[in-house]
């Protein structure tokens, strides 16, 4: 069956949109299969071919499950590779037919022991690669030779030393090259190199022309290196490099250096960089080379203003330190990176790297040797004087300059008057916040304190001055009272020994608890009492004054009277926080009269029960287990518990009740055995025009109109075989469906009163609405509550719709004759044959009659969508229709022992549904 490059575009394009989903539609095997024969037609353009080869190379390890399928993949694209000429207008699906067998060899590891195709792969690449400056084929080949040199990197990059029999000719061709190809050439050299040295490296014994051997080998690759265990992480660390004996000769090697480094100018900044990184690793490996042969590219790379061979220069500093780089060098790096980290011409997140390499800076003799932020010794304060940050930087740029100055104010001999300017600065941004309030400044602000305090939290004059502007701005923002106290729990996380986040804490405390009633609206009281449940959580911070705070609020306010559910789960928060953290003794008498005063006067049920709850246990218990019961989380510990907390609930978390899982299903759902329950479209289709003499309108219309939206089927609920005896009684059964699919609609769900083991099953129905009639399987979870109160759930079996189930007959009168209906059939059979949709497609199955008359096999599976029927040859025609608007029109026809079913729909992504579904039916005995 032809297929147009238009419905292969489509194709493409549905496999990207989500290729899980496409792929679950048939099998990847048979998928790769119609990739490759999209490949060998001639009739596909090359622009398909392109798009179909995109797949391969972006999804190998989908499409490519066993050795017998990618190796079958690697001989048909090599076959179409070798039959296309070389000729201008074929290289481009040569360099995508070269790049997709690579793909699959390096991203599957199916085919490393199939030395054939490995071999023949390698032959293709060499033979592209050695076309040095296209003298065999031309520049209109470049392209081929440039994918080859990648191809060839990659190799190495995924097996280090794969090449390394190959560095004479891989040598000789770097040096000939001079077309822009050069720079692929030296990147595919350096890294063949350092890789072979590093194999080297890793040898027990190594001759004193150990490198000389290497630099001059020209022999067959050995593949035994793609069945070893790769360290790829150690050979990119400069950290695991094993040198090589000073006794190697290196004559050939240096010279081999020197040349590279001499010619880096011609490369890009990138592959400079690149260079630079394989060189800095192959003279770590190699002692005899003095770090001094990087001397000359120096003073370039110093006023360089690319961000790659910044970064470079500064991986070169932490390799050589003052073996390269002298002190006079080290103090005119720094002076280039403060000039570019407030370079005007240059974006944000430039100087923020340039900050951050001031910050990581790799001195020759650092003090310390930790990896944490500092400054280095040759950093001055006049420096960190121009990175002083100012209220016109972005935020980013705010914290990075504030922090490096802070840094440096720590480690100056003039702390006080930095330290005082700083403060100055975190003083002015407190007004614009005060003034303004946007939330960026606002979140600015809260970064810019948390470093304030991380650097000077010791010094008490400067933190007592700071809690003082904190409340003042809290009074007048309560709103602020998140971001309070994340800074408090932050400040907590990074020091824990500070003082600090527990005196805000408690000067937030005293500020709310003696505010004057007026000021205590409804609004500002939810915020005063988060502040006041996570101050509760400090032991050290007495608690008297909030009870009381609270006690008067709720009797001298109509909190009580209007019962407003958020409102009293923030009172019992903080009442929560108490019972876990608190001393209870001097507080015991004024909490348990709040407590009661909200059990008895609260408007509402649920606020009255918790309140109840914690009286109960403030009066029955002891400190220690009242704690135990209240910590969060400890209402898991097991069934009893879990079952007596089940409504207790957390400040964010709201109302929450404990659900308890069963591993075991206790219930099924069972489809009812008949199929779909209604075999017509739907009651909501307009059959209006349905007339006897309204054929021609059904045929005009039958593409663009709905008519059946969905399939009804009936299930039981019931239980399962055999079930405890806790569960022979459940309510209030929910039950939630899943298809987990994009091709239907989403199911409703299903409340079930009650269900009990002796009683019949309960019966429902289900309307699927498939977007495309696909097989589906239906997932259903279901939570219940048993007589003993407790809430569990459970996930039930899945059940599996099968095709057949969305078969519905044709959607025409019921008081349609039959040869009204063999007549829709037969034009409806031409109409899709001859509209030339893509979608329209004729498939033939045949199958051998041998285990019963092809009368009885069409009576017992399509005896309802029989249109019409012949004795002589035996022939029949069968009518059906899938939601929401698919039709499936199959002519059987025996022919001897033989029978021959044509197939005809207008969408072609159901064959491989329809195919499964007649081999199975045509397979039973």
């Amino acid at each position: 069956m032809a297929v147009s490059n238009s419905a292969w575009s489509q194709k493409v394009a549905a496999f990207y949109a989500n290729p899980s989903h496409f792929l679950a539609s048939t099998t990847a095997e048979n998928f790769v299969c119609d990739l490759l024969r999209v490949l060998a037609d001639e009739k596909i353009s090359e622009n398909v071919k392109v798009q179909v080869l995109g797949i391969i190379q972006e999804f190998p390890e989908w499409l490519f499950t066993s050795s017998q399928v990618a190796e079958q993949a690697a001989e048909s694209i090599f076959s179409i590779y070798s039959q296309l000429p070389f000729v201008p207008k074929s290289v481009t699906l040569k360099c995508h037919l070269l790049l997709s067998v690579t793909t699959i060899v390096i991203a599957t590891d199916h085919l490393t022991s199939i030395e054939k195709i490995l071999n023949n792969l390698m032959s293709q690449l060499l033979d592209a690669v050695c076309d040095a400056n296209d003298c065999k084929y031309g520049g209109h080949f470049r392209p081929l030779r440039a994918v080859a040199c990648n191809c060839l990197r990659e190799f190495e990059m995924c097996y280090p030393g794969l090449l390394s029999t190959k560095l004479e000719i891989l040598r000789t061709l770097q040096q000939k090259e001079v077309s822009p190809l050069h720079q692929i050439y030296t990147l595919l050299y350096i890294q063949v190199l350092k890789n072979a040295i590093h194999t080297l490296s890793q040898s027990h014994v190594v001759s004193e022309g150990a490198i000389r051997e290497l630099l001059t080998r020209n022999e067959e690759i050995k593949w035994e290196v793609m069945k070893k265990p790769q360290d790829l992480l150690g050979i990119t660390a400069t950290t695991n490099l094993c040198p090589l004996p000073v006794t190697v000769e290196t004559k050939e090697l240096k010279s081999s250096v020197t040349l590279l480094l001499e010619e880096s100018f011609l490369l890009t900044p990138v592959s400079q960089a690149a260079l630079f990184h394989e060189l800095i690793q192959v003279v770590l490996m190699v002692r005899s080379l003095s770090p001094a042969i990087f001397r000359s590219q120096l003073l370039r790379l110093f006023g360089t203003m690319d961000i790659s061979l910044m970064h470079t220069m500064l991986h070169m500093k932490a390799s050589f330190t003052d073996s390269l780089f002298s002190a006079e060098d080290e103090n005119f790096l720094l002076k280039r990176l403060v000039c570019m980290a407030q370079h005007p011409l240059l974006s944000n997140p430039l100087k923020l790297f340039y900050m951050d390499c001031l910050l990581h800076f790799p001195e020759n003799r650092p003090i310390n040797s930790n990896l944490e932020e500092n400054l280095p010794v040759l950093f001055t304060p006049k420096m960190a004087a121009c990175l002083f940050p100012t209220l016109f930087n972005d935020s980013s740029t705010m914290l990075s300059r504030l922090n490096l100055v802070s840094l440096m104010c720590l480690d100056s001999a003039e702390e006080e008057r930095g330290l005082a300017e700083i403060f100055d600065y975190l003083v002015s941004l407190y007004k614009l916040v005060d003034a303004d309030g946007s939330r960026g400044h606002t979140v600015t602000f809260f970064q810019v304190v948390y470093i304030f305090v991380s650097c000077f939290h010791a010094i008490e004059i400067y933190m007592s001055e700071l809690t003082q502007y904190m409340v003042k701005l809290y009074q007048r923002h309560c709103t602020l009272a998140p971001h309070m106290i994340n800074l408090i729990d932050s400040i907590q996380q990074l020091l824990e020994d500070s003082k600090w986040p527990v005196s805000l804490g408690e000067a937030l405390r005293k500020l709310i608890v003696e505010l004057p009633s007026k000021q205590l609206s409804p609004h500002k009281l939810i915020w005063h009492f988060k502040i006041l449940a996570r101050v509760a959580k400090e032991p050290t911070v007495t608690q008297k004054a909030t009870v009381q705070f609270l006690l008067n609020v709720v009797r001298a306010s109509d909190m009580c009277r209007l019962g407003e559910w958020r409102m009293g789960n923030a009172v019992l928060s903080v009442c929560r926080s108490i019972l876990h953290h608190q001393n209870l003794k001097p507080i015991f008498s004024d909490l348990a009269d709040l407590l009661q005063h909200i059990h008895v006067q609260f408007q509402d049920i649920d606020i009255q029960d918790h309140a109840h709850f914690y009286y109960a246990l403030l009066t029955c218990l002891s400190h220690e287990k009242l704690a135990g019961i209240v910590a969060p989380g400890s209402g898991n510990c097991n069934r009893a518990k879990a079952r007596s907390l089940s409504s207790l609930m957390s400040e964010s978390a709201g109302h929450s009740i404990s659900v308890l899982p069963i591993k075991h299903p206790v219930l099924k759902v069972i489809p009812v055995p008949e199929g779909p329950s209604n075999n017509n479209p739907s009651a909501d289709t307009d059959m209006s025009y349905y007339e006897e003499d309204s054929l021609e309108k059904y045929l005009n219309q039958f593409q663009n109109v709905g008519f059946a939206s969905a399939v009804v089927m009936k299930f039981h609920l019931t239980f399962v075989e055999k079930v405890d005896p806790d569960y022979h009684k459940i309510y209030t059964v929910h039950l939630h469906f899943d298809l987990n699919s994009t091709h239907y609609e989403p199911l409703s769900d299903l409340h079930v009163p009650c269900l009990f083991l002796n009683r019949n099953p309960h019966v429902f129905s289900l309307a699927f609405k498939p977007h495309l009639p696909f097989p589906v399987t239906l997932h259903t979870r279901a939570v219940f509550t048993t007589e003993d109160g407790s809430t569990c759930c459970s996930q039930l079996e899945p059940v599996d719709i099968g095709f057949a189930r969305l078969f519905l007959a044709p959607p025409v009168p019921t008081n349609w004759p039959s040869k009204m209906k063999a007549q829709l059939f037969n034009q409806l059979w031409e109409c899709l044959l001859q509209t030339g949709s893509s979608q329209s497609v004729l498939s033939r199955f045949c199958f051998t009659i041998a285990q019963r008359p092809l009368s009885e096999l069409t009576n017992l599976h399509f005896k309802k969508y029989v249109v019409s029927q012949q004795s002589d040859p035996e022939s029949y025609q069968i009518f059906l229709f899938l939601p929401p608007r698919v039709h499936l029109l199959l002519s059987v026809e025996q022919v001897y022992n033989v029978a021959k079913v044509d197939i005809v729909t207008d969408n072609w992504q159901l064959l491989p549904f329809i195919n499964s579904y007649l081999i199975d039916i045509t397979s039973e005995k």
